[in-house]
């Protein structure tokens, strides 16, 4: 027995010790039975220890041969206090077998060579989140997890990952899988466009719909939507070119101008910018060189408007009269069969200018000043460096567009997709990490049967997109991303959150994640929140990740019955996330000329090309931990100390 209890308080119980504990080995995290002799055990794990007591947490209670979680129930002081036997540890931890539906995440910090084995529906079948500080090891942990599951015997192929990569480090770690199992593939989207070494990402402009077009314009007021609902309802019409359509582009150019002829303007400026709309918009029945018939003579449109000495234009009624025969009364469907459904950002462009025309943007400065932004946002889109990413020449819909999105070059289905957003700024990654999340999401919710296939979203630096206040609520009445997490268990799709600052993450998002692996976490503010808005956290477990070395973690959640400080193993090959080497950068000149002038009178020589590689290839030093043994079966490993996020 270790000892007795002193005192129970809240979910704390003190035990004054019968050991003497500068013979034992370190028993912090421990856990520990309080046996009263009934077939109910409860469970402690040791969060402290002095020279004459310890503190226990209750983590739960054995029942039947089953571990519960939880502290429903509180130890009798009759109780005998036992550390965990063999048996009973695999109840708490999980089995060391590896079986069908398991996975292995890493080994235990605290029982010598025990793996942590989990169940992969337990953790993959929710949200998750991935949480530490710059060089904890986050990108070594997931590609450690996902290597693990996808060269184990029996790898989901029928999965559907889709990587968020900021940085384009992930390639590394997961390229070589086809090679290792032929029905597993990997596959790359790159932004690169001036030296693509991958397939260069490009979403075509027809699948944009309003809430795509307002995160890619960067709207700011829910006034400039129906303004982009009225593009999106004209471009099909007016990349057109049947009958019907004339018909309809000139039906459009007549209201303007009939409402800038009426304005009560003076006669210049009148005629000013009717030349200006024929000039921009026209059609070959409706154009400045329209001819206007009368008896007796034949005149343009452009002549008709000619303004004499007066300053007055003497045919405005004529001009007016011959603008109205082209306006329809009752405006008729066009025929399907005569839409184009496939443009591009300039047909998008002309089609937002008709847009804007039509709402009377000449005629009215509130207009004007609401609707030009998008108009010039959109005119920088088409004609900029990030057009290349819409210039889309083979016409396929939604569904056709995400099967491509995970098919290879040779017609194979990729499980992991991985989006390369190295090559552009933060604002125009997060809205295409939105725009294609938000086509999975509809994809996923669509599939009958309902939840018949899986897409997992993986967002790496989730804090740059999936921001605690984010417009999108305020302009389209709610965030995609909290959107998934809220819906998207049903539907099977599912949100993995990769940040270093989980503070700045939508409280929405987090809050619906259900299992957590948190690395060392520094910031009081990144600590307080995960104490505050992530289950099962106490003050010891936020003490603990303050001083986790790189590639430790403490993981929790609907996936493991306990809190489990644990060790992931290196992945091989590893992400791109390594340090750059200062000691090469800074000193590769040193090392190529063997001998440098530093300062004054100082020399560093290398005497031989073998002193130089020595020097320039020495290994860090390896700090051996050897912890003290536990009932002479666990002993508390060693964590790898050369893992970097």
């Amino acid at each position: 027995m270790l000892g007795t209890i002193k005192e129970i308080i809240d979910n704390s119980v003190i035990i004054k010790l019968s050991i003497n504990i500068n013979e034992q080995p370190n028993l912090v995290n421990i856990h520990v039975v309080f046996d009263d002799g009934t077939p109910r055990k409860v469970i402690g794990e040791i969060a402290n220890v002095n020279q004459t007591e310890m503190l226990v947490n209750i983590v739960g209670e054995i029942n039947n041969d089953v571990f519960s979680p939880g502290s429903s129930v509180k130890p009798s002081f009759k109780s005998s206090i036992r550390i965990v036997t063999a048996d009973e540890l695999q109840l708490i931890l999980g089995p060391q077998e590896m079986a069908f539906g398991k996975t292995n995440f890493g080994t235990s910090n605290v029982y010598q060579g025990y793996k942590i084995n989990v169940d992969i529906n337990e953790f993959f079948n929710t949200h998750f989140a991935i949480l530490g500080n710059s060089g904890a090891g986050k990108s070594c942990t997931v590609a450690s997890i996902l290597q693990k599951l996808f060269l184990s015997k029996t790898p989901p192929i029928n999965s559907n990952i889709f990587f968020f990569d900021a940085y384009g480090e992930y390639s590394n770690a997961f390229s070589q899988l086809n090679g290792i199992n032929k029905a597993l593939n990997y596959k790359v989207y790159t932004t690169n466009v001036v030296d693509p070494k991958d397939e260069v990402l490009k979403i075509p402009p027809w699948l944009l719909d309003v809430d795509d077009l307002a995160l890619l314009l960067d709207v700011t007021t829910p006034s400039q939507i129906p303004m982009i609902e009225k593009t999106l309802k004209l471009v099909p019409i007016l990349t057109g070119s049947s009958g019907n359509v004339i018909k309809r582009k000139n039906d459009i150019i007549a209201r303007a101008l009939q409402d800038i002829l009426l304005s009560g303007a003076d006669s210049t400026k009148i005629r000013d910018q009717v030349i200006g709309v024929l000039t921009k918009f026209n059609t070959p029945s409706l154009n400045l060189e329209t001819q206007i018939v009368q008896p007796g003579y034949t005149r343009t449109f452009k002549q008709c408007l000619f303004i004499d000495k007066t300053g007055k234009m003497q045919e405005m009624e004529l001009v007016v009269e011959f603008v109205r025969g082209y306006i329809i009364d009752v405006v008729e469907d066009i025929p399907l069969e005569e839409l184009n459904p496939y443009y591009t950002l300039n047909d998008l462009e002309q089609a937002m200018d008709f847009a804007l025309i039509s709402e009377g943007i000449l005629k009215s400065d509130k207009v004007f000043d609401y609707a030009n932004i998008i108009s010039v946002r959109l005119h920088t889109l088409a004609t900029g460096d990030y057009k290349a990413y819409f210039d889309c020449t083979r016409f396929v819909n939604k569904e056709q567009y995400i099967e491509d999105l995970m098919t290879n070059e040779n017609n194979q289905k990729c499980q992991i997709v991985n989006f390369n957003f190295n090559y552009i700024d933060d604002r125009l990654a997060k809205v295409f990490t939105k725009i294609l999340s938000r086509m999975l999401f509809l994809k996923a919710s669509a599939t009958k049967p309902r939840g018949s296939r899986a897409f997992h979203i993986i967002i790496e630096e989730a804090h740059r997109y999936v921001q605690q206040h984010d417009v999108d609520s305020e302009i389209l009445g709610y965030n995609v991303f909290e959107r998934i997490t809220k819906e998207g268990r049903k539907y099977g799709i599912f949100l993995a959150l990769i940040t270093q600052r989980p503070s700045e993450l939508s409280d929405t998002c987090i809050s619906q994640c259900s299992n957590f692996v948190v690395l060392r976490t520094l910031h009081p503010k990144d600590l307080n929140y995960i104490k505050e808005m992530v289950p099962n956290v106490t003050s010891e477990i936020v003490l603990q990740l303050k001083n986790l070395k790189p590639g430790n973690c403490i993981a929790f959640g609907s996936a493991f019955k306990v809190p489990i400080p644990m060790y992931i193993d290196l992945p091989n090959p590893r992400p791109l996330s390594n340090n750059v080497n200062l000691q090469d950068v800074w000193y590769r000149q040193i090392y190529s000329q063997g001998v440098k002038e530093i300062g004054q009178g100082y020399n560093i020589s290398f005497a031989t090309p073998q002193t130089q590689q020595f020097v320039t290839n020495q290994p860090n030093q390896q700090v051996s931990q050897v912890q003290g043994q536990v009932s002479n079966r666990f002993i508390q490993s060693s964590p790898r100390t050369d893992q970097t996020n």
